[in-house]
């Protein structure tokens, strides 16, 4: 398991870009204190947090979490406690395909966000989970799926205060390649 930091290259795309701190926390609406404490590895991201920030750097998500060495057979990313195993390259344009495990009332964080991608289906293999988009709650329960676009804003967590969720996730195109 890899649990990935992304300050170095969090730092170093927002200097290439000539954004200072006070900057970036304004267009992602985010503290400067959280942005410095990101650089530096002293807190964690969640996934929502993340994608405003690749959105406002103008960079997909796999620039900021990429980071697993080379030849291992599996990424897992740790996000706000959760892990997140990439079952698919960054190399991958085409599609993307992500198994979650979500710990009984994980979450991808209260702000909505959204990703470069045109179609997302979730597939809740074990467990429950809240998927927000836009307005619209949808609980899923084990065996259940939904098809969403997620450049729609949301965001997702396991209602269960018990039990922890299994989730797949197919976005098309991937929006964490590197391009």
């Amino acid at each position: 398991m890899v649990d990935v930091p992304v300050g170095s290259r969090l730092r170093a795309l927002r200097k290439e870009r000539g954004m200072t701190i006070p900057q970036l926390a304004a267009a992602t609406d985010l503290t400067n204190g959280f942005i410095s404490q990101l650089e530096r590895d002293l807190t964690s991201a969640s996934l929502s947090s993340l994608a405003r920030i690749a959105a406002a750097l103008d960079v997909r998500l796999g620039h900021l979490v990429d980071g697993t060495p080379e030849g291992e057979a599996q990424k897992v990313l740790m996000l706000r406690g959760q892990e997140h195993v990439l079952l698919t390259s960054s190399d991958e344009l085409r599609f993307h395909v992500t198994e979650s495990r979500i710990n009984p009332g994980g979450t991808a964080g209260e702000q909505l966000y959204s990703l470069p991608a045109d179609v997302e289906i979730v597939y809740v293999a074990e467990g429950a989970l809240e998927l927000q988009v836009g307005d619209t709650v949808h609980r899923l329960e084990t065996g259940h799926s939904l098809t969403y676009s997620p450049r729609d804003p949301h965001t997702w967590r396991n209602p269960s205060e018990t039990e922890p969720a299994v989730v797949l996730w197919l976005a098309v195109p991937n929006p964490y390649a590197r391009l």
